[in-house]
C-alpha cells in the first residue's frame, strides 16, 4: 500500500473481513490485522444468516455456494409441554427465513475476495490510522486495554455444536426444543457433502446447536458417540430418525454482553470503535449473533461512505451517528433473546403451562408472527 491506511480494523474473522471489503469498495486505504496463528481444530459451526446478511455479503461476492449455505424454507420451535410455533417462508412470499452457512466455507470466501482487493494490506500487528476498529472478539484484549465497560451476564449453559447426519431428511426445516431445564436444542439444516446437485431433498445433514446446562457438559462431551446421539434422539423426540455423529464436538461457555462504549479517542487522538462481538454477544437461541456483526460492519461502512468529503474517518460525529444507528437494535435483540432464555429457566407451576399456551396462542397471531419473523430476517 502506497499510502498509508485510513482505517486499521482489528481482527480478521468474519465481522473483520467484510467491513474492510465493504471499506475498500468506497476507496478507503485499510490495514487488516491478521497474525499467523496455527491451524485451528475442526470447526464444526454453522451460522444462521438472514436475508440482510446474505445480500450484503453477495454485493461482495463472498456467500458461499449452494454446498455451503442451505436455505431454511421452514422452521418450528417447540415448547415443553404441547406448545408449537411454525414459521414458513411461503408464507412469508420470500425464499428462504435463513440460511445456515458453514463457517468454514465463508471465512474461505471473504479470504480470497481480501487476498485481491488491492486496497486492502494483511498485516501482522496493528499500525496507525486515524481510525481502528475492533473486531477481535467478546474476548478483546484492545477493548479491555482501553479500560471500556462490559457488562457481561454469563449463563449457567454451554453450547455444544457438532455435525449429525439424520436417518430422515431435514426437508429444509430448522427445529428447535425448548426444555423445562432451561436448555434449547437446535437441528439446522445443511447440504450433504457428496449429494447429487439436483437431490436437495435427500439432504440429512444437520448442524447442532445444543445449549445444556455447563455440570452436565463434561458428560455429555465423554459420552461416545453412540450414546450421545442417543440422548439427542430422545430429546428431539425421534424428529429425524436415528442420528449418527459426523464431526467432532465443540463446546464454549454462554454470555450476554454489551460494552457501554462504543467508540473513543486513543491517548494519540486517533479515533476507535468497536464491532460484533467485542461489542455485544447474544444467547445463540435466536441464531443473530453474526447477523449483528454483519450489521455494525454495514452501518459504520455507511456513515464513512456518506461523510462529508473534509471529514476523516476518525471524526466523532460519525462514529457517534454509527453508535447511535446500532446500539438500540443490538439492545433490543440482547434483551429479547435474554427474556426468551429466562422463560424456559424457570418449571416451577404454573409458569409452563403459561409459556407453551402463550405459544400455541402467537402461533396463531398471523400479524404479529409476521412482523417478527420479518424483523428477524432484517427486511423490518
Amino acid at each position: 500500500m502506497a499510502l498509508p491506511p485510513e482505517v486499521c480494523i482489528r481482527g480478521a474473522g468474519i465481522v473483520g473481513r467484510t467491513l474492510a471489503l465493504l471499506l475498500a469498495r468506497e476507496r478507503v486505504r485499510v490495514a487488516l490485522v491478521a497474525p499467523d496463528t496455527k491451524p485451528a481444530a475442526e470447526d464444526v459451526r454453522a451460522y444462521a444468516l438472514n436475508t440482510a446478511s446474505k445480500e450484503l455479503l453477495e454485493s461482495l461476492r463472498a456467500w458461499p455456494d449452494a454446498a455451503h449455505a442451505t436455505a431454511v424454507r421452514e422452521m418450528l420451535v417447540y415448547g415443553d409441554e404441547g406448545g408449537r410455533v411454525q414459521f414458513n417462508a411461503a408464507q412469508q412470499k420470500v425464499e428462504a427465513l435463513a440460511w445456515i452457512v458453514d463457517v468454514p466455507a465463508l471465512e474461505r470466501q471473504l479470504a480470497d475476495a481480501v487476498r485481491f482487493q488491492p486496497r486492502i494490506e494483511v498485516v501482522n500487528a496493528p499500525v496507525a490510522a486515524p481510525l481502528t476498529v475492533i473486531c477481535e472478539g467478546r474476548m478483546s484484549a484492545t477493548r479491555e486495554a482501553l479500560g471500556v465497560g462490559h457488562e457481561v451476564t454469563r449463563y449457567p449453559q454451554h453450547a455444544i455444536a457438532a455435525r449429525i447426519e439424520a436417518e430422515r431428511p431435514h426437508d429444509g426445516t430448522a427445529r428447535q426444543w425448548f426444555n423445562d431445564k432451561g436448555e434449547v436444542l437446535a437441528l439446522l439444516p445443511m447440504a450433504d457433502a457428496n449429494r447429487p446437485a439436483d437431490a436437495h431433498a435427500l439432504d440429512r445433514s444437520v448442524a447442532l446447536v445444543w445449549s445444556v446446562d455447563q455440570h452436565r457438559v463434561p458428560e455429555l462431551l465423554a459420552q461416545d458417540a453412540e450414546q450421545f446421539c442417543a440422548g439427542l434422539r430422545e430429546t428431539t423426540h425421534d424428529a429425524l430418525g436415528a442420528l449418527r455423529l459426523a464431526s467432532e464436538r465443540a463446546s464454549w461457555p454462554l454470555q450476554r454482553a454489551i460494552a457501554d462504549r462504543w467508540t473513543g479517542r486513543f491517548d494519540d487522538g486517533t479515533a476507535w470503535a468497536l464491532a460484533g462481538d467485542a461489542a455485544h454477544t447474544v444467547h445463540p437461541l435466536a441464531g443473530q449473533g453474526l447477523n449483528l456483526g454483519l450489521g455494525d460492519a454495514a452501518a459504520l461502512a455507511e456513515v464513512i461512505k456518506s461523510r462529508d468529503y473534509w471529514r476523516s474517518v476518525g471524526d466523532p460525529r460519525l462514529l457517534r451517528r454509527y453508535e447511535r444507528a446500532r446500539r438500540t437494535g443490538v439492545l433490543s435483540m440482547s434483551l429479547a433473546t435474554d427474556s426468551l432464555q429466562q422463560l424456559f429457566a424457570h418449571s416451577a407451576d404454573p409458569l409452563p403451562a403459561l409459556r407453551n399456551w402463550g405459544m400455541r396462542g402467537f402461533d396463531r397471531t398471523r400479524l404479529v408472527k409476521n412482523w417478527i419473523a420479518r424483523q428477524a430476517m432484517g427486511l423490518q
